[in-house]
């Protein structure tokens, strides 16, 4: 790509990506589908999708394993936090660790922290097939995987929520802007999004209504339940 590294952290891979589908009764993801980017953003959810996060299907894990944590728009907007001496410790260990991979350069170290089987990080809104690392590596621009590497450490430096706090979804969500309405950050809290997206996908996602770039779940357990972005 020819264009800023903004562009292209936002854009990677959105070559790859299926047209929208249109709107039916049976709307859901393409099984088997390895894309874990959105539709271009901006695309309105379909009519079939659930009217809220309570339509949601209840399998997620017990321990708060949701990628689209539940936030009330008519609660008072979640804590923005940038001190991560407040995480709880595992979750604090996670955050480290996962950093420490980015800033090695070597995709091979995040395996250990991703896992395998029914605890394995989630990567894609839709079920993977084969490797982890090497599906990781097919998302990233370059073949090492180095430009998702600077992705999901630029969303880790990023202010983080706390979400579902005392329930089995308890989590704590990178980035903010997720749990946030878009419309209503102010001037800072901008800058800081466009460290991650550009101006022109912060247009479309609030066309959207939501922030669907990449975002990073972590368990208080220290369990890291997701890195993926859609909705």
């Amino acid at each position: 790509m020819a264009s800023s590294p903004a562009h292209a952290l936002s854009e990677i891979k959105r070559e790859e990506l299926p047209a929208p589908a249109t709107p039916s009764d049976d709307d859901v993801s393409p099984p088997g589908s390895a894309i874990p980017m959105p539709d271009p953003v901006g695309t309105p959810p379909s009519a079939s999708q659930p009217a809220g996060p309570d339509a949601a299907e209840p399998d997620s894990p017990s321990d708060g394993g949701s990628n689209r944590p539940r936030v009330d728009p008519e609660a008072p907007p979640p804590e923005v936090v940038y001190d991560l001496g407040k995480l709880p410790e595992p979750v604090r260990r996670m955050h480290d660790l996962i950093i420490e991979a980015c800033k090695s350069g070597d995709i091979e170290k995040l395996r250990p922290l991703i896992g395998k089987g029914d605890s394995m990080t989630q990567l894609s809104l839709a079920d993977i097939e084969g490797d982890a690392i090497t599906f990781l590596k097919g998302m990233s621009g370059d073949p090492d995987g180095q430009e998702i590497l600077a992705i999901l450490e630029e969303v880790l430096s990023a202010g983080y929520v706390h979400v579902d706090a005392g329930t089995p979804q308890d989590l704590y969500v990178w980035p903010y802007f997720f749990a946030l309405p878009l419309d209503k950050l102010d001037a800072k809290q901008r800058v800081e999004l466009f460290k991650i997206v550009t101006a022109g996908d912060f247009d479309d996602m609030k066309q959207f209504g939501a922030y669907i770039f990449y975002r990073v779940g972590i368990t208080p357990a220290g369990q890291w339940t997701f890195f993926v972005a859609g909705d």
